[in-house]
Order: C-alpha cells, then structure tokens, then sequence
C-alpha cells in the first residue's frame, strides 16, 4: 500500500491518494478498510476509489459524487489494471465547485507519476 498524504489542500480540504495491487471487488473494500484503520483516514469525509479488473470497472464514489468516474478514465487511459487507486478527502467547510474534480485528477496525476518513477517503464 503507497499513501501520498497531504498532497493537495485548498479552501481546508485536504487530500491524500494511495494505491496498490487489487484484483477484486472484495479486495478493494479490505484496501480501504485497512486504510481506515489508521485514525486520520478514519476521520476521512470520502474515500473515492476505481479499478480496473478483467471483468469489469469498479468506481465508488464515496458521496463525492462523479470522483470515481474521473479515477476510473485515468486509469483506462493510463491502461492500468489490477491496480486499486483510492483518493481521500477531509472536507474543509467549505464547497469548492467543480475544482473538487482537478483535485481528483491531480492526486490521481501524482500517484501514477510516483508509480512510474519508482518502476521505470519496460516498454
């Protein structure tokens, strides 16, 4: 499991991103409950994750309703799959509109960049 915490704050949201090997609906739901067992995630207002797995996309949007649509057409664009991203909000009192789904794009942005940097690409 790789969390980059603290990676966008705007109007007193926050957000982090994590991510890992997933395979299953089953496996995504553990992911996040084993993130959850951390008191800050704990405390977290949405947990918006996407998968891609050979049977089919898997998005839950955690009540930040259309998150999981952007993490999941990131990673089909990116092509990857088996691969659980999970982006965390602290919501900070205050509505930020449509810049809530740039900050969606951009954690997901950031995981998939330190992804890359830490397995060169062998293609």
């Amino acid at each position: 499991m790789r969390i980059l915490d603290n990676i966008i704050s705007d109007r007193g949201s926050k957000y982090a991103v994590s991510g890992g090997p997933c395979g299953s609906p089953q496996e995504a739901r553990a992911f996040v409950q084993a993130l959850c067992k951390t008191k800050k995630f704990a405390k977290a207002t949405h947990h918006s994750w996407a998968l891609l797995t050979p049977e089919a996309p898997l998005k839950n949007d955690d009540g930040e309703t259309g998150a999981g649509m952007v993490i999941l057409r990131m990673l089909e664009r990116e092509g990857l799959h088996d691969h659980l991203i999970v982006v965390t909000r602290w919501f900070g009192g205050k509505h930020l509109g449509g810049d809530r789904f740039r900050h969606v794009q951009d954690a997901v942005r950031i995981y998939l960049d330190a992804l890359k940097a830490e397995a060169p690409d062998h293609g």
